[in-house]
């Protein structure tokens, strides 16, 4: 008789081991770091970080370290939409924040995060661009957002939010470049994500990198400051009942109020 052994790589038992752990500490109401499951890290936001730029932000949420760019530049309008102002969001996996991002064209997570991040932006319509044209039909200011994440420690996508959102609120659009006054961007509105991973039967806000690692499903809810839904993204392959994603919308909601007034202040 033929005996087939099987045998698990040491990082497999290394994952086992971390998913067990944490999953028996989340059980009892814990998280590996000592925060409850509604607690965010320490927030710490520096504005105009880019002289060059109209609007950047430097955005470091524990250990996670985003720097977001904001430029404002002259454009063609879209055909479809020709008297409006454009939007675009860019980011980038630096290699050095973290040994699993790689060099080279943007991959599906850079990508993702980009998205996600525009998109919440973008739905809460949170800059009013009807009022970024300079001649209608012909020449409007177009938005550019640049994520470049410095240092990945969880949780890219409320971090590069906060920054974009930090960044939008302090950019100035450079009108005199076409004989006219410099002025603020136009903002309607202040989106807040928070995005919350699912570890056991527990569903925990800003996941850091040792509960993402072993996170089965992951959510981030957009609302603005009325209280409404803008955007919502769900990641991982685990699944969520509908009574967790009604309760990460409430929770989303909830911490948006804090967000707007302690780390935005408005």
């Amino acid at each position: 008789m033929e005996m087939i052994i099987m045998s698990r790589s040491s990082d497999e038992i290394v994952y086992g081991l971390k998913r067990d752990y944490l999953e028996k500490i989340s059980s009892g109401g814990n998280r590996i770091d000592g925060r409850k499951f509604d607690e965010y890290r320490e927030i710490k936001i520096t504005t105009n970080f880019v002289t060059r730029a109209e609007g950047s932000a430097d955005v470091r949420l524990g250990n996670t370290r985003v720097l977001v760019g904001v430029k404002i530049e002259q454009g063609e309008p879209f055909p479809d939409t020709p008297n409006s102002g454009i939007l675009t969001t860019n980011a980038e996996l630096i290699p050095m924040a973290s040994p699993t991002f790689e060099s080279g064209p943007p991959n599906e997570d850079s990508i993702e995060l980009a998205r996600v991040v525009d998109r919440a932006i973008r739905e809460s319509k949170m800059i009013d661009l009807d009022k970024l044209v300079i001649t209608p039909g012909e020449k409007v200011w177009v938005v550019f957002i640049d994520i470049h994440v410095l240092d990945y420690d969880g949780n890219l996508i409320d971090a590069s939010t906060i920054g974009a959102v930090s960044a939008l609120l302090e950019a100035k659009v450079p009108a005199s470049k076409v004989g006219q006054e410099d002025f603020q961007l136009p903002i309607n509105h202040i989106p807040v994500m928070v995005t919350m991973a699912k570890i056991g039967s527990n569903i925990m806000v800003d996941p850091s990198l040792e509960e993402e690692e072993v996170a089965t499903a992951r959510i981030s809810v957009a609302t603005d400051e009325n209280g409404d839904l803008v955007a919502m993204q769900k990641g991982l392959s685990g699944s969520l009942t509908v009574e967790e994603i009604f309760k990460a919308v409430d929770t989303s909601i909830e911490i948006g109020k804090d967000f707007r007034k302690r780390v935005f202040g408005r």
